[in-house]
Protein backbone atom coordinates (compact mmCIF):
# COMPACT_ATOMS: atom_id res chain seq x y z
CA UNK A 1 0.00 0.00 0.00
CA UNK A 2 1.26 3.48 -0.86
CA UNK A 3 2.31 5.67 2.03
CA UNK A 4 -0.41 7.90 3.45
CA UNK A 5 0.96 11.31 2.42
CA UNK A 6 -1.16 14.14 3.86
CA UNK A 7 -0.26 17.82 3.83
CA UNK A 8 -1.90 20.98 5.15
CA UNK A 9 -2.95 23.59 2.60
CA UNK A 10 -0.29 25.94 3.98
CA UNK A 11 2.54 23.61 2.92
CA UNK A 12 5.46 25.81 1.82
CA UNK A 13 6.56 25.52 -1.78
CA UNK A 14 10.07 24.17 -2.26
CA UNK A 15 12.52 25.58 -4.78
CA UNK A 16 13.19 22.46 -6.85
CA UNK A 17 14.41 22.98 -10.44
CA UNK A 18 12.67 19.84 -11.67
CA UNK A 19 12.37 19.13 -15.40
CA UNK A 20 8.76 19.14 -16.54
CA UNK A 21 7.00 18.26 -19.78
CA UNK A 22 4.05 20.60 -20.44
CA UNK A 23 1.20 19.75 -22.81
CA UNK A 24 -1.66 22.01 -23.84
CA UNK A 25 -4.53 21.69 -26.32
CA UNK A 26 -5.76 25.15 -27.20
CA UNK A 27 -8.29 23.95 -29.77
CA UNK A 28 -9.21 20.87 -31.81
CA UNK A 29 -6.65 21.75 -34.47
CA UNK A 30 -3.84 23.08 -32.31
CA UNK A 31 -1.81 21.72 -29.43
CA UNK A 32 1.71 22.29 -28.19
CA UNK A 33 4.30 20.60 -25.99
CA UNK A 34 7.27 22.07 -24.21
CA UNK A 35 10.15 20.92 -22.04
CA UNK A 36 10.95 23.37 -19.25
CA UNK A 37 11.71 23.47 -15.50
CA UNK A 38 9.69 23.94 -12.35
CA UNK A 39 10.68 26.99 -10.29
CA UNK A 40 9.05 25.85 -7.06
CA UNK A 41 6.55 23.17 -6.13
CA UNK A 42 4.26 21.95 -3.33
CA UNK A 43 1.85 19.00 -3.15
CA UNK A 44 -0.97 21.17 -4.47
CA UNK A 45 0.68 23.37 -7.10
CA UNK A 46 3.77 24.73 -8.77
CA UNK A 47 5.31 27.70 -10.53
CA UNK A 48 7.05 27.38 -13.89
CA UNK A 49 8.23 29.33 -16.92
CA UNK A 50 6.83 28.53 -20.34
CA UNK A 51 7.34 29.95 -23.83
CA UNK A 52 3.62 29.95 -24.73
CA UNK A 53 0.88 32.23 -23.49
CA UNK A 54 -1.96 30.94 -21.39
CA UNK A 55 -4.48 32.50 -18.99
CA UNK A 56 -6.15 31.87 -15.64
CA UNK A 57 -8.76 29.15 -15.89
CA UNK A 58 -7.12 27.07 -18.62
CA UNK A 59 -5.73 23.56 -18.15
CA UNK A 60 -2.18 22.24 -18.64
CA UNK A 61 -0.97 18.65 -18.32
CA UNK A 62 2.37 18.26 -16.52
CA UNK A 63 4.71 15.27 -16.37
CA UNK A 64 7.60 15.54 -13.90
CA UNK A 65 9.77 13.47 -11.53
CA UNK A 66 7.93 14.79 -8.47
CA UNK A 67 9.49 13.76 -5.14
CA UNK A 68 7.30 11.03 -3.69
CA UNK A 69 6.96 12.83 -0.38
CA UNK A 70 5.12 15.62 -2.24
CA UNK A 71 2.75 13.41 -4.26
CA UNK A 72 -0.93 12.86 -3.60
CA UNK A 73 -1.12 9.66 -5.73
CA UNK A 74 1.08 7.41 -7.93
CA UNK A 75 3.78 7.22 -5.28
CA UNK A 76 5.42 4.23 -6.92
CA UNK A 77 5.52 5.63 -10.47
CA UNK A 78 8.71 7.10 -11.91
CA UNK A 79 6.91 10.11 -13.37
CA UNK A 80 4.07 12.11 -11.83
CA UNK A 81 1.38 13.05 -14.36
CA UNK A 82 -0.99 15.73 -13.14
CA UNK A 83 -3.59 18.01 -14.68
CA UNK A 84 -3.15 21.60 -13.57
CA UNK A 85 -5.30 24.71 -13.49
CA UNK A 86 -3.59 27.96 -14.46
CA UNK A 87 -4.09 30.44 -11.62
CA UNK A 88 -1.96 33.28 -12.96
CA UNK A 89 0.30 33.96 -15.93
CA UNK A 90 2.47 37.01 -16.49
CA UNK A 91 4.82 37.91 -19.35
CA UNK A 92 8.48 38.23 -18.49
CA UNK A 93 10.62 41.07 -19.88
CA UNK A 94 12.13 40.26 -23.26
CA UNK A 95 14.89 41.90 -25.27
CA UNK A 96 15.81 42.32 -28.94
CA UNK A 97 12.15 41.99 -29.96
CA UNK A 98 12.18 38.31 -29.02
CA UNK A 99 8.86 36.66 -28.07
CA UNK A 100 8.28 36.89 -24.31
CA UNK A 101 8.31 33.96 -21.94
CA UNK A 102 5.67 33.61 -19.27
CA UNK A 103 5.71 32.75 -15.60
CA UNK A 104 2.70 30.67 -14.65
CA UNK A 105 1.36 29.46 -11.33
CA UNK A 106 -0.77 26.32 -11.44
CA UNK A 107 -2.95 24.37 -9.01
CA UNK A 108 -2.87 20.59 -9.26
CA UNK A 109 -6.32 19.07 -9.86
CA UNK A 110 -5.49 15.38 -10.26
CA UNK A 111 -4.83 12.52 -12.62
CA UNK A 112 -7.86 13.10 -14.85
CA UNK A 113 -9.20 16.18 -16.60
CA UNK A 114 -12.86 17.24 -16.49
CA UNK A 115 -15.09 15.57 -19.09
CA UNK A 116 -16.09 19.00 -20.39
CA UNK A 117 -12.48 19.70 -21.34
CA UNK A 118 -12.68 16.97 -23.97
CA UNK A 119 -15.74 18.55 -25.61
CA UNK A 120 -14.85 22.23 -25.22
CA UNK A 121 -11.14 22.98 -25.14
CA UNK A 122 -11.82 26.70 -24.78
CA UNK A 123 -13.70 26.24 -21.51
CA UNK A 124 -12.21 27.97 -18.48
CA UNK A 125 -12.45 26.68 -14.92
CA UNK A 126 -12.14 27.91 -11.36
CA UNK A 127 -11.52 26.39 -7.95
CA UNK A 128 -14.69 24.98 -6.34
CA UNK A 129 -15.53 24.14 -2.75
CA UNK A 130 -14.39 20.77 -1.45
CA UNK A 131 -11.51 18.48 -2.44
CA UNK A 132 -11.10 15.55 -4.79
CA UNK A 133 -10.60 11.97 -3.60
CA UNK A 134 -6.85 12.57 -3.67
CA UNK A 135 -7.20 15.78 -1.62
CA UNK A 136 -6.41 18.01 -4.60
CA UNK A 137 -8.34 21.00 -5.88
CA UNK A 138 -11.87 20.48 -7.18
CA UNK A 139 -12.99 22.37 -10.29
CA UNK A 140 -16.11 24.15 -11.45
CA UNK A 141 -16.79 25.60 -14.86
CA UNK A 142 -15.89 29.25 -14.85
CA UNK A 143 -17.84 32.08 -16.36
CA UNK A 144 -16.67 33.49 -19.66
CA UNK A 145 -17.25 37.24 -19.48
CA UNK A 146 -16.50 38.94 -22.78
CA UNK A 147 -17.63 42.51 -23.39
CA UNK A 148 -17.85 41.82 -27.13
CA UNK A 149 -20.08 38.77 -26.89
CA UNK A 150 -22.36 39.15 -23.93
CA UNK A 151 -25.55 41.04 -23.27
CA UNK A 152 -25.39 44.72 -22.47
CA UNK A 153 -25.42 44.11 -18.72
CA UNK A 154 -22.04 42.36 -19.03
CA UNK A 155 -20.43 45.22 -20.95
CA UNK A 156 -18.65 46.91 -18.10
CA UNK A 157 -16.53 49.18 -20.29
CA UNK A 158 -16.99 51.36 -23.33
CA UNK A 159 -16.36 49.94 -26.78
CA UNK A 160 -15.00 52.43 -29.28
CA UNK A 161 -15.92 52.08 -32.95
CA UNK A 162 -12.41 52.56 -34.26
CA UNK A 163 -10.99 51.18 -37.52
CA UNK A 164 -7.30 50.79 -36.68
CA UNK A 165 -4.83 48.86 -38.81
CA UNK A 166 -3.51 45.79 -37.01
CA UNK A 167 -1.60 42.62 -37.85
CA UNK A 168 -2.76 39.22 -36.56
CA UNK A 169 -0.09 36.56 -36.07
CA UNK A 170 -0.80 32.88 -35.45
CA UNK A 171 1.94 30.61 -34.08
CA UNK A 172 2.34 26.99 -35.11
CA UNK A 173 3.20 24.02 -32.87
CA UNK A 174 6.89 25.01 -32.98
CA UNK A 175 6.11 28.47 -31.59
CA UNK A 176 6.94 30.28 -34.82
CA UNK A 177 4.55 32.46 -36.79
CA UNK A 178 3.04 30.41 -39.60
CA UNK A 179 0.16 32.67 -40.63
CA UNK A 180 -0.20 36.45 -40.67
CA UNK A 181 -2.95 38.83 -41.76
CA UNK A 182 -3.26 42.60 -41.96
CA UNK A 183 -6.78 43.77 -41.14
CA UNK A 184 -8.78 46.47 -39.35
CA UNK A 185 -10.56 46.63 -36.04
CA UNK A 186 -14.33 47.14 -35.87
CA UNK A 187 -14.37 48.17 -32.23
CA UNK A 188 -11.91 48.24 -29.35
CA UNK A 189 -12.07 48.36 -25.56
CA UNK A 190 -9.27 48.18 -23.03
CA UNK A 191 -9.69 44.43 -22.71
CA UNK A 192 -10.77 43.22 -26.14
CA UNK A 193 -11.64 43.96 -29.75
CA UNK A 194 -13.65 42.75 -32.72
CA UNK A 195 -11.94 42.51 -36.10
CA UNK A 196 -12.83 41.25 -39.58
CA UNK A 197 -10.73 38.36 -40.84
CA UNK A 198 -10.35 35.81 -43.62
CA UNK A 199 -8.61 33.39 -41.26
CA UNK A 200 -10.14 30.35 -39.60
CA UNK A 201 -9.12 30.56 -35.95
CA UNK A 202 -10.84 28.25 -33.48
CA UNK A 203 -12.23 29.37 -30.14
CA UNK A 204 -9.59 28.90 -27.46
CA UNK A 205 -6.56 29.76 -29.59
CA UNK A 206 -4.10 32.45 -28.55
CA UNK A 207 -2.91 34.89 -31.19
CA UNK A 208 -0.73 37.99 -31.29
CA UNK A 209 -2.14 41.39 -32.28
CA UNK A 210 0.42 43.94 -33.46
CA UNK A 211 -0.18 47.66 -33.81
CA UNK A 212 2.38 49.82 -35.60
CA UNK A 213 0.56 52.92 -34.36
CA UNK A 214 1.02 52.01 -30.69
CA UNK A 215 4.19 49.96 -31.21
CA UNK A 216 2.85 47.05 -29.20
CA UNK A 217 2.18 43.34 -29.53
CA UNK A 218 -0.67 42.02 -27.39
CA UNK A 219 -1.57 38.38 -26.73
CA UNK A 220 -5.29 37.73 -27.19
CA UNK A 221 -7.56 34.73 -26.73
CA UNK A 222 -10.13 33.90 -29.38
CA UNK A 223 -13.57 33.93 -27.77
CA UNK A 224 -15.72 33.64 -30.87
CA UNK A 225 -15.55 33.48 -34.67
CA UNK A 226 -18.77 34.34 -36.53
CA UNK A 227 -19.51 34.53 -40.25
CA UNK A 228 -20.52 37.93 -41.64
CA UNK A 229 -20.96 36.85 -45.28
CA UNK A 230 -18.83 37.11 -48.42
CA UNK A 231 -16.41 34.61 -46.90
CA UNK A 232 -15.37 37.01 -44.15
CA UNK A 233 -15.68 36.44 -40.43
CA UNK A 234 -15.85 38.56 -37.31
CA UNK A 235 -13.24 37.62 -34.73
CA UNK A 236 -13.90 38.46 -31.08
CA UNK A 237 -10.73 38.73 -29.01
CA UNK A 238 -9.95 39.22 -25.33
CA UNK A 239 -6.49 40.44 -24.30
CA UNK A 240 -4.74 38.22 -21.78
CA UNK A 241 -1.33 39.77 -21.09
CA UNK A 242 -1.96 43.52 -21.11
CA UNK A 243 -4.59 46.15 -21.85
CA UNK A 244 -4.90 48.11 -25.05
CA UNK A 245 -3.29 51.57 -24.86
CA UNK A 246 -5.48 54.47 -23.72
CA UNK A 247 -8.12 55.27 -26.32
Amino acid sequence: MAPDYKFPRTHVREELPLPVWVECRESEDHEWEESTHILDVAPFGARLRIARPTEPGRLLHLTLPMPRRLRCYDHEQEQYCVWSLVRHCKPLPSTDDKPPHFESGVAFIGKDCPATHETDLGQRYEIAAGLTKTDLWRLAEGSSPDPHLAASNQRSETRHDIADDIVIEIDGPDGRVYERETTKTENISRHGMAVLTNLNIARGRYIRVRSAQYRIAVIAAVRRLASVGDGRKRLHLEFVDQQWPPL
